[in-house]
Parts: C-alpha cells; structure tokens; sequence
C-alpha cells in the first residue's frame, strides 16, 4: 500500500509544521465477543497546531473502512483523502481539529487490537500491541515517536469486561449490555506507548507508596491481570515483590519520581514479544505465568523483563528518542537495566550477570557477524527498518557497551548523569548527543571519542593473550591483541587462574587496564609463574570475544568445569560462564571442531551448578549437532547427547531444576528406540523416575519428540489435547502435528501458513517450528524452491511480524549443502530490488549457512 512504510524524511518533514496538543480517542469493543464481527468503531479528535498555515500533511491510519473525516469543522470526502494508510490533511489552520470515525480491524496476528477466545471457557480477551508503528490499525494519528501528546481513551465495552489503558478510569458508565470506561489523559506519549487492555481478566491488586525528599508521599496503585484460566497458576505475589523492588531500586537511582500514575502489568494471551513498557499498563506474554514447574531460569528471565521495562519508564517513556535511529537510547540501557536492578533491587536472583554473559551477549556476537550488522546508532530509513532493529545489536550489544561505559565513567558519574538527562528532556525527545552531553559533564571524559568509537561503528573486537614465559615458566610478557575493525577502547580486567589443592581453577591474579590499539602490555603480571589459565575480559566488563593462548586452552580442554572464580568449587561462576561463551564462540567461528566442543559438554556440562547456564548449554549442544556436526558423525554425536543426558537425569537431586532440564534436554536429544520408550513410559506412567514430575508442559516435550520420530499417532495427540483443551495445549499440539515424520503432515503445516491468512501469530510460529525439524532434512528438501519462490508475495501480502516468521523459519536452514547456498545466492543476485528489509532477513539466513558448512568443514577434518 501507497504511504504505508513511513520514511524517516516524512517524519521529519511532519514534525517540521505539526505540533499535536491532544488526542481524544473513542473505541467501541461492545461486540468484540461475536466473532462475526471482524472490525470495531474508532473514533478519533486530535487537536494539534501548524506551523505554516495552508501547507498539507496526513495523519496515519490502516482500517477497513473510514466513515467519515471532519477537519476544522468541514467534512472531507472519505473516498477521496484516505488510500488505505494515510488520511490526506489539505490546507490546514494554525490551530486544527481533526475528527476521524473509521471501522478498524481486530488483529489475528499480534498488531494492533488483538482478539483472542479463550478455548477452556469461551471468553474473548483483547490487548494493543503498537511498536513501532501499529497505533495507526487502531486509531488515527500522527503516527512518529517526536509528535508526543497526553491522550485520553474512552472505551465502550461488555459490561462484564474490565478495561485498562495508560491513565485510572475517571468514570464508568453502564449501559445496559455495555459499560463505557472514561479514562483521565495521560501525560506527553507517543502513539506507540498507548495501550488499552479489555476483557474478563483475573486482577490482584496492591499498593506501592515513597516518601519523596520534598516530604511529599509517592502513592501508585500496583494490578497483574492474566486471564481467568489462568488464575489458579498466577503467582502474582512474586511479581508484585520484584514489582515493589524495582520501584525502590529506581527511584533511588533514578531520583525523578515513577511519572505516570497506576502500574498494571497484563499478561496477554498470543503475545509476539516478551513484554511491552506502555506508561501505566505494561503488557507481558502470558508464557511468564508458569502452568508447570520451571527452572529457576525462568523466573530470573521473568524478573529481568519486569526490571527492564520498569526502567523504559524513565528510559523511553518519559525522554524519547526522535527517531528509530536512536532506539538504543531506550533500549540499551533497558536491557542494561534489567540486569544491573536484578542485583541492585536486592531481589532473589542473584546471577544475572552470569546469565547476561551466557545468554545475552551470545545473541549479540551472532548479530554482530551478519554482513548486516550496523553500529548501534542504526541507520533507520523507514519502519521496516525500524522492526528488523529490535535486534541483538540493539539490546544486548548496546547494554554491554553500557556496561563498559559505566566501567569507564564510574558508577556515581553514570547515575548522576542520568539523573540530569531526565530533568532536562522530561516528557520531550532526544538524540544521541544530549545523552553524551549529560555524562561528559558528570563524569569529565571526553565521549564522543568513545562514542565514535562504540556507538557509531559496528562489529566486534577479538581479544587474545599473548604469554611468554623464561626457562623457569615465569612471566616475561604478558600482552592482550586486539583484532577487528575499528579497534576500540576497552577497559578490561584480566584473571589469571591456578588450580587449588581440592583441584578447583581459582583466581589468583587480577589486573585492570584499558586496551588501546593492536597490542597492550598487562605490565603487573611480568615475573609471575604461568598460570593454568589466562582469562581475558574477566568480570565480562568489555564486549568483545575472547581467545586463549594455547596453554590456557588446554586447561579448559581437561578442566573447564573445575573454574570456581575464588569460591566454592562447583558453585555459581561469571569465569566459568565466559570461559563456557568463548570456547561457544570459537565453535561457531570454525576454529574449534564440534566435537571437541560437545566432548566438553558431555565432561563438563553435568558438573555445571548455575541452572541458566545449564540450559544455555542445553541449547548450544543442540545447535552445533544440528548444524555444525560433520554430517558423518551426527549420528554419533546424537547418541552420545542422548546419553550424557539420560545419565545426568539418573543423577540428578529428585525434584531439582537440573533434573528437569536434563529431562527436556533428553527430549530434545532422544532417537534411539530404548530413549523414546523410556519417554513413552514416562507419558503412560509404566516408567518412573524418582522426583520428576511429569506435569503438562514436560509430557508435550515427551510428544513432540516421540511425533518427530514418527512414535505417536495423530489419535493420540488428540487425546492429549483433550486433557489439556487450553490455548498452550493447542500451540503444543498444532506443533506435534507439523513434526509428523510425514509428506502429508509438511505439506499441510506449508499450506496452512503460506497459502492461508487464517492462523493466528501463535499457531503460525507452532506450525513453523514443528515443520522444519534438524532430524528431517530429507522430508523438506523439497521446500526450499517454493521457499525462494514465495518470499516476495509473502513480504507484500503479508503483515510484517507474520512476513518476518514465515522468511525466517522457513529458510531450508538444515539443508546445509553447497547447493542450498548456492540458490540463496541466486535469489538474492536475481532480486536486488526486492524490499531492504526482506533482502536483511535472507542474507542473515545465508550467512547461518555459509557459517555452519564452516564449521562443519573444521568439524571433518
């Protein structure tokens, strides 16, 4: 559609005249139950100002139908000024009033106004989901995050409905069959921050009060809503505790008081992303409310989410960024957040950086390596652009930069200057130099060389010690190479370890130092004896990859389960974590054979004590065979994962964590006739394993193996459905299904997603996952020609979160052949003017491949 991918110049253009004082935006959801009514009445007045009176502009809008367009006072032809995305605005006042009436959609697919009917008891739910640019299917606007106003929502609902949105309702009115919810205006937001929640959730209310430094006491109404069949599940208490934790830790460092009221946080049924920091009404997945035993893992990931988008309240909510050029600015330092206030806010989770260095900083390293990587002030054309940058640049590398810049600064100097950053630019919108501008005048460093540097440039260094001893294994030198363009700046500490009497690797040695330029001597460590391990970027204070000299590979080769990082050997360990992350990386560079990396896995993985890491692991092992295993040796590997892990779940304590993640990762892993028994005999009961529950989610890891490998029938997978007829239990299902070992089951999960619009978000990414299974190359060999054949009419005809799932999890990843490369090749030469955005997700795919046929040549040799 014509307008429908907003460039950054039009936005610019726009911001340039318009300056919007209100929006007063009116939804009528009283017939949202019927599911025969596709669309719902918006109403729209925006009251906003124009610079040059009789110039032209448009407001955004994507919706069915408009019944009507009013600008000040004159009726427009409908027909006329809107084309499917765009409302046409001619000859506008200084001062304007805008009235838009339209019928828009309910959304299948996440965007916009989702609807969704709970299967267990009938109820329909609906939640807004806009970022970057999704307010526009709901209500008209100026859809751009510079053009902020305080809006006030009012929303007609079943009277049986609760409702939510940004502000506390200022009055509801029944109405017979209906309710109308009037809501006060927010404070200055963007389109994108709006939200409204409806339907009959489950609520659990609490409270949260500070005593201000003026005297005054800050009160904010806490809620955690999900749905009623989710209830009995729903531990609101402990998000609520780290809810009340966040909110001290915040306010203490942060010192401008939380801005927007009430705090609700809903959970949402087919969410497509983790969560989501509307001011006031912060939407969540609803995964995060466990209906069987999880890891602790899972409630650290849990907190985390909460923290980071408590921290988008100051970081995105309150100051803006322009443009998506500068997402970073809320982001970045979100994801940072997250982490940092897990530690900080006293909560219970105390391995968050461990997991930040294991889980988070490897989806950086892999983004970074794309041919497609960009500096983490992105270059951000349009919206599609702006979707594809909610990446692992974005996050993960830009809160590890954070982190190295509070190392450079110091803590007092970054708070403080964050502190400042808010006063200055409350409730406004800013780019990059404001930020650099508040820290160099707390902390007195020069840092636009350091954002030239870092923010600016793209790709990541490499960090290798270099040791040379005497004849008496002393010492002489000690220096940290630097590879990658550009070299940066890196403040570092380097560890150096020895084994202890009781065999544990622990540190003996720390020096900190910045590494400038291609070679940096570490001078302090000049006459000591060589230790067993060198470990450089100890702490995880830089973000780079780290390499190890010979002798330290080695140690890791026998002993890399043995690093304890000065405490207890065997207990939780950042050192062990990053020796884990590079030994991970050096797999995937080609420079360590995969079985070398899966021997220490099978050695070492069982011994390891952090859970998160554990299952870090888990998925690791499970990549690598997948992809980067010498094909003549899968085999091999499988088994000998399969049973590394059906010995680990023998050992593990009944009823832990580890036994559960062994128990899945045995799932994951499981070919052999006696495994797949075993995993029968634990669904029928004639199997037992003392201490592990086999509760629902773990027996449908049970079925999607045993369907993978062609051992459980489409008759049984209705029966388990049937014990478990909820909204998870059909994703699980509907998986099961397309995992089928057939011709017919592939066919009907490609069909049901590429030649039909008719699944939600959630079945699609079901159908996906389960139709492109690694032990079923020679099932879908034969999609990856329709695969190059759709992508373009799939990117044009459909939404872009449904496109992005359909170009990425259908790419023939497990066809790891010369041959497949070659025809992604093919396709990207023959469409060089396909959209940016599509040729971004391909060469991403193409550079996987190129990656693991790599790896799998190291691997043979």
């Amino acid at each position: 559609m014509p307008g429908k991918n907003l460039s950054r110049e039009e936005a610019r253009d726009r911001a340039a005249i318009i300056r919007v004082e209100s929006y007063r935006v009116h939804l009528d959801v009283s017939a949202a139950a019927d599911p025969g009514r596709p669309t719902f009445r918006s109403t729209t007045r925006i009251s906003f100002d124009c610079a040059e009176p009789g110039a032209s502009s448009f407001a955004d809008l994507l919706a069915p139908e408009v019944v009507s367009v009013e600008l000040n006072g004159l009726a427009l032809d409908a027909a006329e000024v809107f084309d499917g995305t765009r409302v046409a605005l001619p000859v506008l006042a200084a001062h304007n009033e805008l009235t838009v009436v339209a019928e828009c959609a309910y959304s299948r697919t996440g965007e916009g106004l989702h609807r969704f009917v709970d299967p267990v008891d009938g109820e329909t739910y609906l939640y807004t989901h806009y970022e970057p640019a999704d307010a526009r299917r709901v209500f008209a606007n100026f859809e751009q995050p510079d053009l902020k106003a305080p809006f006030a929502f009012t929303v007609t609902a079943p009277a049986a409905w609760d409702v939510y949105a940004n502000a506390v309702p200022a009055e509801i009115t029944d109405e017979g069959a209906a309710r109308t919810w009037e809501f006060a205006p927010t404070r200055p937001i963007s389109t994108y921050l709006t939200a409204v929640v409806a339907g009959p959730y489950h609520v659990v209310r609490d409270h949260y009060a500070r005593e201000l430094p003026d005297g005054t006491v800050l009160e904010i109404p806490l809620a955690a809503t999900c749905r009623r069949s989710l209830a009995p599940h729903f531990d609101a208490e402990e998000i609520l505790t780290v809810t009340k934790q966040g909110l001290d830790f915040f306010h203490q460092e942060f010192d401008y008081p939380y801005p927007f009221g009430k705090y609700d946080q809903c959970f949402v049924p087919e969410y497509n992303i983790g969560a989501m920091e509307n001011p006031g009404c912060v939407t969540f997945r609803e995964e995060f409310v466990f209906r069987s035993k999880v890891t602790g893992a899972a409630y650290e990931s849990r907190a985390n989410v909460i923290l980071h988008e408590m921290a988008h309240m100051w970081f995105g909510d309150l100051v803006t960024m322009k443009w998506w050029d500068d997402l970073w600015l809320k982001e970045s330092f979100a994801d940072f957040m997250g982490s940092y206030a897990q530690i900080g806010a006293g909560t219970r989770y105390r391995s968050a950086w461990i997991t930040f260095a294991n889980r988070r900083k490897a989806w950086a390293y892999r983004q970074d390596q794309f041919p497609t990587t960009h500096p983490i002030t992105a270059d951000i054309r349009d919206l599609e652009d702006a979707k594809l940058n909610f990446d692992g640049i974005t996050y993960a590398k830009g809160a590890s930069v954070l982190k190295q810049l509070v190392a450079y600064v110091g803590r007092d100097a970054f708070f403080e200057g964050a502190r400042g950053y808010f006063r200055k630019h409350a409730f406004g919108n800013t780019v990059l130099t404001d930020l650099l501008d508040a820290l160099e005048e707390t902390s007195g460093r020069d840092l636009r060389t350091w954002s030239a540097a870092w923010l600016q440039t793209s790709g990541v260094n490499t960090l290798t010690p270099e040791v040379v001893c005497d004849a008496e294994g002393r010492i002489t030198e000690l220096a940290i190479r630097q590879d990658g363009e550009p070299l940066r700046p890196h403040r570092i500490a380097v560890g150096l370890y020895d084994r202890a009497g009781d065999g544990a690797l622990l540190r003996t040695g720390r020096f900190e130092l910045d590494v400038a330029g291609e070679r940096t001597a570490v001078a302090e460590a000049v006459g000591r004896e060589l230790p067993a391990l060198v470990l450089v970027n100890d702490d995880d204070l830089t973000y780079c990859k780290v390499r190890f000299d010979e002798h330290s590979l080695e140690t890791l080769r026998t002993g890399l389960g043995d690093i304890a990082d000065g405490a207890e050997a065997g207990g939780p360990s950042l050192a062990r974590a990053l020796a884990w992350s590079a030994v991970w990386n050096l797999t995937r560079d080609g420079l360590m054979p995969t079985r070398d990396y899966l021997d220490l896995v099978l050695r070492f993985a069982g011994r390891e004590s952090d859970i998160g890491v554990l299952q870090s692991l888990h998925q690791q092992a499970g990549s690598a065979l997948a992809v980067y295993a010498d094909p003549a040796r899968r085999a091999e590997y499988g088994t000998a994962l399969a049973e590394c892990a059906l010995r680990e779940l023998a050992q593990a304590a009944p009823g832990s964590d580890h036994q559960l993640a062994w128990a899945r990762f045995l799932a994951d892993t499981a070919e052999r006739a006696d495994h797949l028994e075993l995993l029968r005999g634990l669904l029928d009961g004639t199997g037992r394993i003392d201490g592990l529950a086999v509760d629902q989610e773990l027996r449908w890891s049970f079925w999607l193996a045993l369907a993978s490998h062609g051992r459980a029938s489409t008759e049984e997978l209705a029966a388990e459905l049937a014990r478990d007829n909820t909204a998870s239990g059909r994703r699980q299902q509907t998986q099961c299904l397309a995992a089928l070992p057939t011709p017919g089951a592939k066919a009907a999960a490609w069909t049901s997603v590429v030649d039909s619009e008719e699944l939600p978000n959630a079945l699609v990414e079901a159908q996906i996952a389960g139709f492109n299974r690694a032990g079923q190359r020679e099932l879908t060999a034969g999609y990856a020609e329709p695969y190059f054949e759709m992508l373009e009419s799939v990117w044009a005809e459909r939404s872009i979160e449904i496109a992005m799932r359909i170009v990425g999890g259908f790419f023939p990843r497990y066809q790891t052949s010369a041959g497949t490369l070659a025809a992604t090749d093919a396709w990207l030469a023959g469409h060089p003017d396909a959209a940016p955005a599509l040729r971004r997700l391909v060469l991403e795919c193409r550079d996987d491949l190129a990656r693991a046929l790599r790896a799998q040549e190291c691997d043979a040799r």
